[in-house]
């Protein structure tokens, strides 16, 4: 299926010289993928971009060459100086001069029949590297280009610096790069010629070309024309994909899911708070969705605390008014068990049969959930994956509830669809993702906002204070306790690590244990299921009353009695991380405070982060502040996590492109739905490149 032009470009990169197996690892590492079997396609390596150059257009003499400096020297070899036999300490030495003055040339662990082949003695040649001068006395450690004279031209003035992997030869990569860039055919042009005309854009072989072939160092910035028109290519794929999913989605039959409104009204009155303005509209717009014949694709994003868990069961409560059941996914069993925890009474209450489903679950227990389920004795099942797995039946899934989107792959979404016949889909995130990004991300959906919280809510006192006044923030601990106050200590590690200087969650129990004896309690990623619901069960109760904890509390966790969250190294933490570790206190009636912990020195762009955490509580602001901080690459994290990590394009610089791409996206599958026009056929080649053809088997199944 996929077009011919592109099989040089799938070959794998051991099909390029000089490229085995565990190079073709090493690439595929610095790469961030993995390709078929492991070994990534030569395509990859035209779309691994260099981040910097360096520029060895200086060429001054010896003695005019600045410490520390790369330069270019044109030098005479006079003699070489190897070390004695069987000593490998000492390092191989080649001297040179020109007309200023001498320079040492000098190898660690040296071949020296090498040397003597590349540096014969009496010849002229060209060495680039970093000059240093030790005793008055030039020396290159190491040069990095070392040319006979007359193969001065192979030597780069301006040469690219590419992300790499530890063991990755720089030379070794750059010449794969290469080599990718000679099977690089003239491919069919995709854009639309009036936006290129109007863009001043290059072909997409010329683009690459330019990028990877830079003259200065402006030429890869992310503002050039060449790079706008990669990111743009990248973001029309991605755009076309999404489109092409909603389309097939939308086209599948769905069925009205209408109610009578009494169970709604029933889950409403055990809530017993009014609803907030946006929650009002949410349902209202979910609930318009499910009652049209088309198959339902929401998102609700809920700002930490906004209540988004209410609407999401009202609409529940609407599909078994429907006459069908619902199912909510969470992405851990912490927060299935806390999603289980806060809906089970209310559901209750309201009339509602409610069940849970872990991996925990096994044998007899299992069993009773699964044959009540298939026999359509549970309204509503609660679960982690483990609700898509074989085996698990609904007599007639009508909506499904997946929270915390980011967490699961699209895939896993339409697995849990495919359980019923065209289910409803509400996709839910407490994480307030920038509008830009949601485009990238959920461009196939319908999105509501609940941007208000509910009445009653107090404003959280942050401040921030260094870790070397943790004297004074203990005493202050102290009194908080003798107040019967209930504390998060959150810390970015597990245990101790060499690599990383911070005190980990388990050295600070231990710490705070000496202390605050059995009042500090200990929960993280790594402990067994039982033991951390334990830990959260005695933390609720009062058992204990400082939590030490990872970011496994980061989301779902609702203790409402604690008031105050310490973050420690704050400074290591993401934006939205740190608003939703906030979130985490503040839900009750008590006054609550968040202290952000930091070690110094702060840089500039953890300062910033930290000044905006005390500015504002609006998770929205804070989403678009944590974008323009630190780029969507490392906001969203890994393709695997179903976000859109993007290769080429980046939002702090090319989101001005994203509303061009999604209109151009729509007008392409509104004139040529089937992609078989000659722009459209080209259109495949894009989805191809950029590995969306998943949507392209879509056009194929029909």
């Amino acid at each position: 299926m996929r077009p011919s032009i592109l099989d040089p470009l799938f070959a794998p990169v051991t099909t390029l010289e000089g490229v085995g197996d565990r190079v073709a690892a090493q690439i595929g590492q610095a790469l961030g993928r993995s390709g078929e079997r492991g070994v990534p396609h030569v395509a990859a390596l035209l779309l691994h971009l260099p981040h910097s150059v360096i520029d060895r257009s200086a060429r001054p003499t010896i003695m005019a060459a600045a410490p520390g400096t790369i330069v270019t020297l044109t030098l005479h070899v006079d003699r070489h100086q190897a070390p004695p036999r069987g000593n490998r300490r000492v390092p191989y030495r080649v001297f040179c001069h020109d007309e200023s003055g001498e320079i040492a040339l000098t190898f660690f662990r040296a071949h020296g029949a090498w040397l003597e082949r590349t540096l014969p003695v009496g010849e002229r040649v060209l060495v680039s590297g970093k000059v240093e001068w030790f005793n008055g006395r030039a020396s290159m450690v190491h040069p990095d280009h070392i040319v006979g004279e007359d193969d001065a031209d192979s030597l780069p003035a301006i040469e690219p610096v590419y992300p790499m992997t530890a063991g990755l030869s720089a030379k070794v990569l750059r010449r794969a790069i290469l080599q990718a860039l000679e099977r690089l055919p003239e491919l069919p042009e995709w854009d639309d010629s009036a936006l290129l005309a109007r863009e001043g854009w290059p072909s997409m072989k010329g683009a690459l070309e330019a990028i990877h072939h830079p003259q200065a160092a402006l030429d890869i910035s992310l503002e050039t024309i060449n790079r706008r028109r990669l990111a743009y290519d990248e973001l029309l794929a991605g755009q076309l994909a999404l489109a092409l999913v909603r389309a097939r989605m939308k086209k599948k039959a769905g069925r009205a899911l209408t109610g009578d409104g009494r169970l709604v009204d029933a889950v409403g009155a055990a809530f017993g708070h009014p609803l907030t303005g946006a929650q009002t509209r949410s349902f209202g717009e979910i609930a318009t969705d499910m009652e049209a014949p088309e198959r339902m694709l929401r998102l609700l994003q809920g700002d930490v605390g906004a209540g988004k868990t209410i609407v999401a069961l009202m609409a529940l409560a609407r599909a078994v008014e429907a006459g069908t059941q619902g199912a909510l996914m969470a992405p851990t069993e912490v927060l299935a068990r806390q999603h289980m925890a806060t809906i089970g009474p209310l559901a209750e209450r309201a009339g509602l049969r409610v069940a849970l489903l872990t991996g925990r679950d096994k044998g007899a227990r299992r069993a009773e959930v699964l044959d009540a389920l298939k026999a359509g004795g549970i309204d509503i099942l609660i679960g982690t994956h483990a609700l898509f797995q074989e085996g698990v039946e609904f007599a007639d899934l009508g909506l499904a509830v997946i929270d915390e989107q980011h967490r699961f792959g699209v895939h896993q979404r339409l697995m849990l669809s495919a359980k019923g016949a065209a289910v409803d889909m509400l996709v839910m995130t407490a994480t307030p993702i920038p509008r830009t990004l949601v485009l990238t991300a959920y461009g196939d959906m319908d999105v509501s906002r609940l941007d208000e919280k509910p009445a009653g809510r107090k404003p959280i006192r942050t401040v921030a204070m260094p870790i070397a006044r943790m004297d004074d923030l203990l005493a202050r601990v102290r009194a908080a306790l003798d107040e019967g106050r209930k504390i998060y200590w959150i810390c970015p590690l597990v245990e101790e690590s060499e690599d990383v200087p911070v005190m980990s969650a388990e050295a600070r129990h231990a710490d705070l244990a000496k202390s605050f004896g059995d009042a500090v309690g200990l929960v993280h990623g790594r402990m067994a299921g039982p033991d951390k619901d334990a830990a959260m069960a005695a933390f609720k109760a009062g058992d204990t009353r400082i939590l030490v904890a990872t970011t496994v509390i980061e989301v779902g966790v609702d203790v409402p009695d604690a008031t105050i969250m310490i973050i420690e190294h704050a400074e290591r933490f993401g934006l939205s991380q740190l608003h939703q570790l906030r979130g985490r206190v503040g839900r009750g009636a008590e006054a609550s405070s968040c202290i952000l912990l930091y070690g110094e020195p702060l840089g500039e762009t953890a300062r910033a982060r930290l000044d905006v955490m005390r500015a504002t509580e609006d998770g929205f602001v804070i989403a678009e502040e944590d974008l323009r901080l630190r780029g969507e690459g490392e906001l969203l994290g890994t393709r695997q996590s179903g976000m859109p990590g993007f290769t080429l394009a980046r939002m702090e610089a090319h989101a001005d492109l994203l509303p061009v791409a999604r209109s151009d996206a729509r007008l392409i599958l509104e004139t040529d739905p089937e992609l078989q026009t000659e722009r459209g056929k080209a259109l495949r080649t894009l989805l191809y490149l950029f590995e969306r053809d998943a949507a392209v088997r879509l056009l194929s199944a029909g």
